[in-house]
Order: C-alpha cells, then structure tokens, then sequence
C-alpha cells in the first residue's frame, strides 16, 4: 500500500509542476483575450507556448537527473485536461439537443471523411508517400487528429516515422485553424450555427475545434458556435471506432497472419473515446437532474478556462523546427486533405441549408 502510495506521490510529483506552468500561462491568455475577444484566451495561449518554446526549446525535456520537470504535466495538460474541460462544457448542453445536432451532422460527415480518404490514396500515390503515412494523414484529418492516428498507427502497423510525419502535419494545420477559421467565417458572414457545423467538420482535432469555436463565441457574445461545434466534433470522434475496425480487417487480411490477425495490437477499450461518454453523462444531467443554473454556469467557464489552459500546452509541446524539418510531401497532403474537407463540409452545408 505504501509502495502504491509512494508510486502516486512520485508520478505527480512530475505532473503537478506543468500543470501550474500552463496555469499562469492560461491566465495570462485569459487577460489577454478579455482584451481582444476577437482574438480570444486560446490562440494567445498557442502563441505565448510556442514563444515559449522557441527562447527555450528545452523547457519541457525530461531532467538529466531527478529535478525540477515541466514535461509531463504539460502533456498531461494537452490530453487529460483538454478532455475534462469538454466534460465539464457537458454540463450547460441540453441533451435533445446534442442528439439532434449530432444527427444533422452525420451527413456532412459522411460526405467529408469519404473525400478525405480518397484524396489521401489518389494524392498520396501522387506524391509517392508510404501507404501508411497516407493513410494516418487522412485518418487524422477526417476524424480527429493525433488521437485517430494514435489508435490507427498499431492496427496498420505504422512505423514511428510514418507516425511523426502524420502528427506534424495533422498539427501544423490544427494550428492554422485556429487562427484563420474565425476570420475566414467572418468573411463568408456566417452565422453561429453554421460556423459551428463548418469547424466542428472540418478542423482536425478537438483541441483545435474547441479553441476555434471559442474564439468565435468570446467576439460574439454567445456560445451557440461553440456549444454546436463541440458536439458536432465529438459525433465525429466517434467515428474513430468504425475506422478503425474496418482498418484493423483490411490489414489483417492484407497480411494474412492467422496468429496475429495483423491487428493484435488492437483495443477497442484504447480506441474508444470514453470522454464522450462522460460528455453525453454532462449534458444528460444538465437535462434532467434539475442542476442550479449558476452551478451549470460555473462548471461550464471552469471548462472553458481548462481549454486555454490546454492550448497553452499545445503550444508548449509545438516544435516548429521539427514540422520543417520532415519535408514538404507530407504536407502537401495535408493541405490536400484539409482544403477538400473544409470545401466540401461548406458546400454540403449549403445544400441542407445549414
């Protein structure tokens, strides 16, 4: 019990110090984005992590000997945080409404992650990528990021560069969005909703959605976009699950080992993503379990503070050299990718009206 008890002490003993780096570096991104609402707390936090990273690049490495260590508390951030704070936005949804939006959102999906993985087979033959980075690049784009190419990566046996060149480009372009959706949704003169559905579609990762569907809502005054965009994208999360099983057959059937399976490594309880269970437990309380609407309210900015928090991270954890490094193919394939989600999403939403 004690060596239990030992073992817990140490491991957030490494935790703990990230976590409050992120959180002076949130509050920071906070003011600033009372400041500047158009801008919004979450892409400050990128930028102050990343500026961060850049005059001291070895800020989060791991120390030589036992010390002082900023590293796993900032992945800890970037992950767990991120996922608690859209449990916690759970609390201020009414929960008819995330089964209606995530309904009318199936549509839309189907036509995007359809045109996503063409373009990454056709595109990626073009470029002459491996099939494997082809294949995590328009999995990360089409359903949700690192964390889809994370599950993906074992079932078609990827190898670690396959998945370096997949993440960096997935999170070059989650970056990007961050920065230019709002501003391209004001430009098309959206509405709330409509940019929600757009961004809840079209940007890569969870992370990247809810920042931009808060920088939206912080310059409009309301959380419609943002409340859309996240149960828009957790509909899409989910996605990973079929995915990821119909990826797990083609490989083993493309390489026919009857011990393995060629997808032993798969774990449907590792590919779930089980925040979005915790999510739809939020909302359904919110529904149903007569909470006070000041503690809904305050659950719900706590989230929103945990996002910027979150972001921080995100940029903590950016190595800009590294992105430029890997090559240009990549890349390339991701902005293929992205721009025929980003266009198709807009266009199936204009034609159901959205």
């Amino acid at each position: 019990m004690q060596e239990r008890a030992l073992h817990q002490a140490r491991k957030w003993s490494g935790i703990i110090p990230g976590v409050l780096l992120c959180l002076v570096l949130a509050g920071l991104a906070w003011l600033l984005g009372s400041a500047a609402p158009l801008i919004g707390g979450p892409v400050f936090a990128i930028l102050i992590g990343v500026a961060l990273t850049l005059l001291f690049p070895r800020l989060t490495d791991p120390p030589l000997q036992r010390g002082l260590s900023f590293g796993g508390g900032v992945k800890y951030t970037a992950k767990k945080l991120l996922q608690y704070s859209i449990v916690l936005l759970g609390f201020e949804m009414n929960f008819y409404s995330v089964v209606k939006v995530g309904g009318q959102s199936l549509l839309v999906m189907a036509f995007t992650l359809t045109l996503s993985f063409l373009t990454a087979f056709f595109v990626g033959k073009a470029l002459k990528l491996s099939g494997n980075t082809s294949t995590l690049i328009g999995v990360g784009t089409s359903i949700c990021g690192g964390s889809a190419i994370a599950a993906t990566a074992p079932v078609i046996r990827a190898n670690d560069e396959d998945v370096t060149h997949a993440i960096s480009t997935i999170f070059l372009f989650n970056i990007i969005a961050v920065f230019i959706f709002p501003l391209l949704g004001k430009i098309l003169h959206m509405h709330d909703v409509g940019f929600g559905m757009w961004a809840g579609t079209a940007i890569n990762d969870t992370s990247s959605v809810v920042a931009a569907g808060t920088a939206w809502s912080d310059a409009v005054g309301n959380d419609v976009a943002l409340q859309f965009a996240t149960i828009v994208k957790l509909t899409r999360t989910l996605m990973i699950v079929p995915i990821t099983l119909v990826l797990a057959l083609y490989t083993a059937r493309k390489h026919k080992h009857a011990r393995s399976g060629g997808g032993g490594d798969f774990s449907f309880a590792k590919v779930f993503p089980w925040f979005v269970v915790l999510f739809l437990v939020a909302a359904l309380l919110n529904t149903f379990a007569g909470l006070p609407a000041q503690a809904s309210s305050t659950l719900t900015e706590v989230g929103k503070f945990m996002i910027i928090m979150a972001m921080a991270a995100i940029g903590l954890n950016t190595d800009i050299k590294k992105l430029i490094s890997n090559g240009i193919r990549p890349i390339l394939l991701g902005v293929s990718c992205w721009v025929v989600v980003t266009v198709v999403s807009l266009v199936v939403q204009r034609a159901l009206g959205i």
